[in-house]
């Protein structure tokens, strides 16, 4: 059996667009990708796959699901199979066995560095918001700034106290060891039991993982001291590398994917600041050179990468940087270099999103022209700065990956460099042949989909909804089913407890409290498979449910939450008026952008959840009109009766519910 976490790095690495291309030529529609289906006889492309969601759909067949599902389907393997298919193809060890009590106990201890990061985060924005020292001192400065109070609460910035051990004594009087508060770096440990706050002091930036997680943190200090950073950031530990996480990806997701480009800045406030000003496809580096790890979590997302470095001197030398990654990996790479003395922070405060994004457009250039023209100016007549010129532009050409791309960028530099196109030619080819060994000219060729056509019977088989008839209530199961699988830990409200805490709520939390106070529970079985492990583990820290169902070893289970997330099912006219809308092939026309739909949960959970009781209640009601029919009993017809008009009276109070404001409570 493969293990949960070795599943969940397989689904993490497996690109459903680096996947299906192996297979089937894409090309971009939107932010998609589209194509012809590989499992029926498609003569006009309805395949479509979603980077950003890293599922894959055919809107004719219905075949579709995550990389797993496509590669079981096209392959003709088992989920098992299909998991070491892509193991194997993304060099991750597969290890079949049972886990000893040290992973055992490192996976509790990564379970728990990820709850303590929470408290802290938890912490520090209480700090700034209700402690005197941390308004005034901490509040104080993001107003300065310019951030509005969404924005602080929405990046959830915060305040450490300037107390030497403020949080790390409110840490462990709440039950948190010393030892996680000293390996997520949140505390210091010195000699003879000394303990301090790594952060006291500092206004605090948590760094979040592409699910949301809080991984780390960066401090930012206020007043003036000595042989002391600016800025702190978290240590490496085991749940934070720092060559893998950009700052703001988490909330750059959707708009990345959405406007099919990623801006890149250099640290917290740049984002912060173009987000404020409406450009949110934005994420930081966080003062570092660009790493592979980063790269690829951009590329899974968009080809596109425009970087934004201040416009003086050591930004344009920043600005360059790195870039060579970026192009090795296939990423159309432009520059914005803004005007002297600003920096993304400074200059987004200054803009409004229409000015700022007409900036942007009509000041990017070209990273490849920029850096030509840029080394020119540097070289002048000096031969042998320009020799040294034309081999680092052949450095930069020889590691794209695309020969088109390499052709175009060969024939441009051979213009502005003035010099031989045959000559650049030789040397890119010299160098590919150093980077890449003899292997560099087999990659020349085109790689040729594969068109499996004596697979495509086998390959359109419809997999098993989970039970032979489908009743009237399973439409309404799967729409409560729907807010699990895709928002199941989003918080949908807050309550007060008995000791006067302000206790939040997420989805499952709602639907599973309202379902067991009507004494209900989901009838159709997969269904109730779902909702089971959803309400078992939601509460566990890094959940995510669509991530865990996407990633569920019951194939049953992943391909219905695949099919769920690719919008297969509509949901009723009175969720749908909401926020969603359909093509006339019942496609949705805002896929991609679930915003607007995460604004309207707290509306439409609880409304779907009575229409579900009024799915029930209907039933029933059917029910004991059929009894009606069939007895003649005077006595039973007379219980049934009043069985009947008290289950019409509830009906009737769930009717005026729907067509009221709901409001929530327990």
């Amino acid at each position: 059996m493969i293990d949960r976490g070795t599943i969940d790095r397989i689904m993490d690495a497996a690109q459903i667009v680096d996947v299906v291309s192996q297979f089937v030529t894409l090309k971009r529609r939107g932010v998609n990708y589209v194509g012809l289906c590989p499992f029926h006889e498609d003569s006009s492309p309805s395949f479509y796959v979603s980077p950003s969601k890293n599922i894959c759909k055919c809107f004719a067949c219905g075949e579709g699901g995550t990389a797993v599902h496509f590669i079981m389907k096209h392959e003709q393997l088992s989920y098992h199979d299909a998991l070491k298919f892509l193991a194997k193809k993304y060099n991750i060890e597969v290890e079949e066995r049972e886990l000893s009590n040290e992973e055992k106990e490192a996976y509790n201890e990564r379970e728990s560095l990820f709850i303590l990061n929470e408290y802290a985060r938890n912490y520090f924005t209480t700090m700034l918001h209700e402690h005197i020292e941390g308004k005034s001192v901490g509040l104080s400065y993001f107003h300065e700034r310019g951030f509005r109070e969404d924005i602080i609460r929405k990046f959830q910035l915060g305040y450490s106290l300037e107390q030497r051990d403020a949080f790390t004594q409110d840490a462990l009087k709440s039950g948190y060891k010393k030892e996680y508060l000293v390996k997520t770096g949140l505390t210091i440990e010195g000699d003879k039991g000394y303990l301090a706050d790594r952060f006291r002091g500092r206004v605090m930036f948590p760094v979040h993982t592409l699910s949301g997680k809080v991984i780390a943190f960066g401090g930012r200090i206020l007043k003036k001291a000595e042989n002391t950073g600016k800025y702190v950031n978290s240590p490496e530990s085991e749940i934070y590398h720092k060559g893998n996480e950009l700052y703001g990806i988490y909330f750059a997701k959707q708009a990345i994917a959405k406007e099919d480009r990623c801006y890149l800045v250099e640290g917290y406030t740049d984002v912060i600041s173009m987000h404020q000003s409406g450009i949110e496809n934005v994420v930081a580096s966080s003062g570092t050179a660009l790493t592979h790890g980063q790269i690829k979590l951009i590329h899974r997302f968009t080809n596109n990468v425009t970087v934004l470095y201040d416009g003086d001197a050591a930004g344009i030398k920043a600005a360059i940087r790195g870039i060579d990654l970026l192009l090795k990996e296939g990423i159309n790479i432009k520059v914005v270099l803004l005007p002297d003395g600003e920096d993304p922070d400074s200059f987004a405060r200054k803009q409004n999103a229409s000015a700022l994004n007409a900036y942007l457009k009509e000041n990017e250039t070209d990273f490849m022209r920029f850096k030509t023209k840029l080394l020119l100016e540097e070289a002048g007549n000096d031969p042998i700065k320009r020799a040294a010129l034309i081999s680092d532009i052949v450095n930069s050409i020889a590691v794209i990956p695309d020969n088109i791309i390499r052709t175009v960028y060969i024939k441009d530099c051979s213009t502005l460099l003035d010099i031989d196109e045959r000559v650049l030619i030789q040397e890119v080819k010299k160098k590919r042949l150093t980077l890449f060994d003899k292997d560099a000219e087999k990659s020349e060729q085109p790689r040729q989909p594969v068109n499996p056509v004596e697979l495509i019977q086998a390959a359109t088989q419809k997999v098993d909804s989970g039970t032979k008839k489908k009743s009237s209530i399973d439409k309404f199961e799967m729409a409560i089913l729907y807010y699990i699988v895709r928002y199941g830990e989003d918080v949908l409200v807050s309550e007060e407890d008995e000791q006067g805490n302000i206790v939040p709520v997420n989805v499952i939390d709602f639907i599973k409290y309202d379902l067991e106070r009507d004494g209900l529970w989901f009838n159709n079985p997969l269904y109730k498979q779902m909702l089971d492990e959803a309400v078992n583990n939601c509460n566990q820290p890094d959940f995510v449910s669509s991530r865990y169902f996407l990633g569920h070893p019951d194939p049953l289970v992943s391909k219905l939450a695949a099919e769920i997330m690719g919008d297969r099912y509509e949901l009723s006219k009175i969720h749908t008026k909401y926020f969603v809308s359909y093509d006339e092939n019942g496609r949705p026309t805002d896929d991609d952008n679930p915003f607007d739909e995460r604004k309207k949960l707290d509306k439409n959970v609880p409304r779907a959840m009575v229409e579900l009781k009024d799915a029930y209640i209907s039933q029933q009601i059917s029910g004991i009109n059929e009894r009606l029919r069939q007895n003649s009993d005077p006595q039973v017809i007379a219980e049934l009766i009043g069985q009947l008009q008290m289950l019409k009276d509830i009906k009737k109070e769930l009717a005026k519910e729907l067509g009221e404001r709901i409001i929530l409570h327990f």
